[in-house]
């Protein structure tokens, strides 16, 4: 097996983002604005900053400064939560919208350029082994988990 396989593995998301993040360069986004709006509307409205950070991979307060922005800009707002009136949850607005779809159809044109070549199949078995690296990177995650823990 190649050595350089998890170098590439790694390398590979940051050109995807940086190919999106040239085409939506017009609409005034930054990446960590459209990767916010992107994964708010994906998981849908409602959800808990902290939530929202996890599944982005950032830290919640790191996240604020991008929610205040995307406020600003009415593209998102935050309502009470009924549970817990220390939390906020994001909702995304009406003027929204026309943005994410825009965001959404250069997510998939740069998709199906980033994959342009593949049969139906290869991508079937690519992801396969996509997710057989993930689940054993989650069991050695675990593993060195329990070793520490005792």
């Amino acid at each position: 097996m190649p050595q350089h396989i998890g170098f590439k593995l790694a390398r590979l998301p940051r050109l995807w983002r940086a190919v999106i993040d040239e085409r939506l360069a017009p609409l005034g986004l930054t990446q960590t604005r459209w990767v916010t709006l992107y994964n708010l509307r994906r998981m849908g409205g409602g959800q808990a900053q902290c939530d929202l950070a996890r599944a982005i991979g950032v830290e919640a307060p790191s996240l604020v400064r991008t929610l205040d922005q995307l406020a600003e800009q009415n593209l998102i707002e935050r309502r009470p939560c009924a549970e817990d009136r220390r939390t906020k949850r994001l909702h995304l607005t009406e003027e929204a919208a026309p943005l994410l779809e825009q965001i959404e159809a250069i997510v998939d044109e740069v998709r199906d350029e980033m994959l342009a070549g593949f049969s139906e199949e290869d991508m079937r078995t690519f992801e396969s082994m996509l997710d057989r690296i993930e689940k054993n990177g989650v069991a050695l995650q675990r593993q060195s988990e329990q070793n520490r823990a005792g």
